[in-house]
């Protein structure tokens, strides 16, 4: 692992109403600050998908020479296939077998997926161990690994099963993205738009001065961690402010149900953010301009804006089983105004469908709603 250039380094600390507080550290080389982290374990467990095998190999060989200590690499399958039960119970299973303890520690070497699944095995592990998420994409820095949220998906729908389990670090180093796919490193982008829209318009100046992203990306995922840390610290376990991170998840997540997972998050949060805007239009008062600027600005950076039209029905139905439903009530985040998002309850049928007529790709299937 790279030294730190200290004098490059951000961070951002995120302080949970109730709970320990921690850094999210941001820079090129900062996986050099996991040796010290893991000073004083046992042993150490690094959790990655297949195509981070030679990096989670260089960091346990780091962390046996440099700090002795017992460190495994744990394979998990990539993207969200890893977000599965009988995944999570195998790496239950695994620290099982090589004696990991409370005092021991857990590494989140990945994407969101990865991430995420990592979380919720150390929020399990004897009822909660600590873990040190280490982001590797655009999407896991600015969302996925901030803020305690662990989760797995089930038949039923996306991250309906999971725990609130705070990292003991989070470290974004800005050097793991170089090798990150255009298309994945794209897909991201639709995170930090949404941070843009619900809280700091300037994300979004930047983006229309140079949609690649390329230009300013440092910048982006500060400003973005930024907005994150900022709303989790007020309301760690989702009770109130918390809910406005979902802008445009509802929709999201059912696109990705019914996909079967086989959309990037960030595209399927890309369609949910044009909806979001719609439906915002429609009950909340948002002004024109604000709500076309959404589909001007995704469609600049290369994200789609439409979905088929045809499944609807499906779609409904699986944001019935959303976690931010309240018995029957849909819930929905939308804006006022630019930077003003607030939770919107069981909007009117044709509301729905009229915002869905936003995003359909040819006609929308009727439904008695």
């Amino acid at each position: 692992m790279p030294a730190t250039n200290v004098s490059d380094v951000v961070r951002i600390e995120v302080a949970p109403a109730g709970d320990r507080a921690y850094e999210v550290v941001l820079g090129e080389g900062v996986l050099g600050e996991l040796v010290p982290l893991a000073a004083g374990r046992t042993r150490v467990a690094v959790i990655h998908p297949p195509v981070l095998r030679s990096t989670a190999t260089g960091i346990v060989a780091e962390l046996r020479s440099e700090v002795g200590l017992e460190a495994h690499a744990v394979q998990v399958p990539d993207g969200e296939e890893a977000k599965q039960l009988r995944i999570a119970g195998s790496c239950w299973d695994t620290l099982g077998r090589l004696g990991f303890t409370r005092d021991d520690l857990l590494v989140g070497l990945g994407g969101g997926a990865t991430t995420d699944l990592a979380g919720y095995v150390a929020a399990g592990w004897l009822r909660g161990v600590d873990v040190v998420q280490v982001p590797t994409t655009v999407l896991g820095m600015v969302d996925a690994a901030v803020g305690g949220k662990t989760g797995i998906d089930i038949d039923a729908g996306k991250n309906l099963v999971g725990a609130f389990h705070q990292p003991l670090a989070v470290l974004c180093d800005l050097a793991t993205l170089t090798t990150l796919p255009e298309a994945e490193a794209r897909a991201g982008l639709a995170e930090v738009v949404k941070a843009g829209f619900i809280a700091d318009p300037r994300i979004l100046e930047l983006l229309e001065s140079d949609p690649t992203g390329a230009a300013h990306l440092p910048e982006l995922i500060e400003r973005s961690i930024r907005v994150k840390a900022e709303v989790v610290s007020g309301d760690p376990r989702e009770s109130g402010r918390r809910e406005i991170l979902n802008y445009g998840h509802t929709l999201a997540h059912a696109i990705e149900k019914v996909e079967n997972f086989t959309w990037r998050h960030g595209a399927a949060v890309s369609v949910g953010m044009v909806f979001a805007a719609e439906l915002s239009r429609r009950v909340a008062g948002l002004d024109d301009t604000t709500a076309a600027r959404h589909g001007e600005l995704l469609r600049a950076i290369g994200l789609p804006v439409e979905y088929r039209g045809d499944r609807w029905p499906g779609l409904l139905d699986a944001m019935r089983v959303d976690k931010k439903t309240r018995g029957r009530r849909l819930r929905f985040v939308v804006l006022e105004a630019l930077g003003r998002a607030r939770a919107f309850e069981d909007p009117e049928a044709e509301h729905l469908a009229a915002a869905y007529g936003a995003v359909a790709a040819g006609a929308v299937t009727s439904t008695t709603g």
